[in-house]
């Protein structure tokens, strides 16, 4: 149930994302701003679709309509830091267009925030009893 939550979050990121770059690439005019945008934009849309989807639909997997205070502060430290090197990874290729920012910014940023809430639901291996 991991994989398909994890793929629906990438991938309705990077649409996201890239819908984002198309609709604001002309409004904003700083392709670091338009990424920052469309990465929290594409990773915000991705945890809703996919609690929505995989929780409520489908009866798995937990669920996330109660996110604890930290985990929303790493999702917003993820959303950055995906952000800033899907545009960094679109300028480096030479394709600067806000389409492939948003994309690669919402793609990068929900790959982070998958990591994310797989560390956060990780059940810990138990403790060996000693005898």
């Amino acid at each position: 149930m991991t994989s398909a939550s994890i793929l629906v979050v990438v991938l309705t990121a990077a649409v996201i994302g890239a819908l984002v770059g198309l609709a604001l690439g002309g409004v904003i005019g700083n392709a670091v701003a338009l990424a920052l945008v469309a990465g929290f934009l594409g990773t915000l849309a991705a945890s809703v679709v996919r609690n929505t989807l995989v929780h409520r639909f489908s009866g798995m997997g937990p669920d996330d309509s109660r996110v604890p205070n930290v985990v929303l502060t790493f999702a917003v430290i993820a959303s950055i830091a995906g952000s800033l090197a899907g545009h960094d990874i679109a300028t480096l290729l030479g394709e600067a267009s806000p389409v492939w920012i948003g994309t690669l910014a919402g793609l990068f940023s929900s790959v982070l925030m998958s990591l994310l809430m797989i560390t956060y639901y990780m059940n810990p291996a138990p403790a060996k009893k000693k005898r």
